[in-house]
């Protein structure tokens, strides 16, 4: 008998090998906090043990920024707010989001969650621009492409959040919410840059508050000289009106609310490319304080005239993300 039993438990037999699907949530939970973005949607790609865990609103709230509850106030509806989770917190802000009527957009930095503005011309203060002696403001596809802008398809983006379903109309959005998140990058074009003909004194002026999370933030100017277009396909660079921008320096200006004070001088050059110069940077300590920045851009020397200059926009950017 005992032979018998010993016969019934068979020495080839393979031993049980755990799977990454016993895995508990909660431990492979703790191992995602400390992955970026990118990682834990790839990871959660795996099986359903990790997509589960990589939904836990704690992991989300480590990669969202310090002041993400300001900036959901600013571009969400409180109807909104109360639905989403962490995880599509973090995709929507991924994508750019337009507010204060379409002059300003918002995003964060996929890998790092660090927090991208952008500011249209239309929000600065431009000397002589209701004249159109000297300025027009002309529409053009090619607004805005800051280093650290989201660049992705929308299959990109479906890809890096972990599958199609990441934010699908299952996963607590309806399809007309779901499909406005996707149509964010499409629609949110600044579209028009106020482009300069011809003036003795150039003096382009802007401000803007914002809480923003503590670091080192860079502000640029996006600049080009030069009117581009396409024809059958292919873009071309008027330089008709392109003249005056050697003969002096542009200065650019930058000052915080807390006393923060920087200036530099370059040349406009490279015709017929968006060049983004760099204005200065500023440091923010606190978590929860509201800064004020001025910035400009002058030409003021009107023993000369200047002009053929496209400006686009101002962008506010991680120094990290805008090296």
């Amino acid at each position: 008998m005992g032979a018998n039993m010993s016969a019934g438990v068979s020495d080839t037999d393979p031993p049980l090998q755990p799977r990454l699907g016993d895995i508990p949530e909660s431990c492979i939970a703790s191992v995602l906090m400390y992955l970026d973005p990118p990682e834990i949607c790839e990871l959660a790609r795996l099986n359903r043990a990790f997509r589960g865990a990589s939904e836990a609103d704690f992991i989300w709230e480590l990669k969202l920024p310090t002041n993400y509850r300001y900036i959901m106030e600013k571009v969400f509806d409180e109807e909104t707010m109360l639905k989403l989770r962490k995880k599509d917190v973090y995709a929507r802000l991924c994508r750019p989001i337009s507010f204060d009527n379409g002059t300003k957009e918002i995003w964060l930095h996929k890998s790092t969650g660090g927090v991208c503005l952008a500011i249209s011309s239309k929000a600065l203060r431009i000397t002589g621009i209701d004249d159109r002696r000297y300025w027009n403001r002309i529409s053009t596809q090619e607004s805005r492409a800051a280093k650290g802008y989201p660049k992705c398809t929308n299959e990109d983006f479906s890809s890096w959040v972990g599958g199609r379903d990441f934010l699908s109309p299952t996963n607590d959005l309806d399809r007309r919410e779901y499909m406005q998140v996707i149509s964010l990058t499409r629609d949110g074009w600044f579209q028009r840059v106020a482009y300069l003909q011809q003036i003795w004194w150039l003096q382009v002026d802007g401000e803007f508050e914002f809480q923003f999370p503590p670091g080192t933030y860079s502000l640029f100017f996006r600049l080009q000289l030069g009117r581009s277009s396409k024809r059958l396909g292919r873009r071309f660079c008027n330089h008709e009106h392109v003249h005056g921008w050697d003969i002096k320096p542009v200065k650019f200006e930058l000052t915080t609310s807390d006393g923060q004070h920087a200036v530099s001088q370059c040349y406009l050059d490279n015709p017929g490319n968006w060049v983004q110069y760099h204005a200065g940077d500023f440091v923010v300590k606190s978590t929860n304080a509201l800064v004020n920045i001025k910035f400009s851009l002058t030409q003021i020397d009107c023993t000369h005239t200047k002009g053929g200059l496209c400006v686009d926009s101002v962008f506010i950017l991680p120094t990290s993300v805008g090296k």
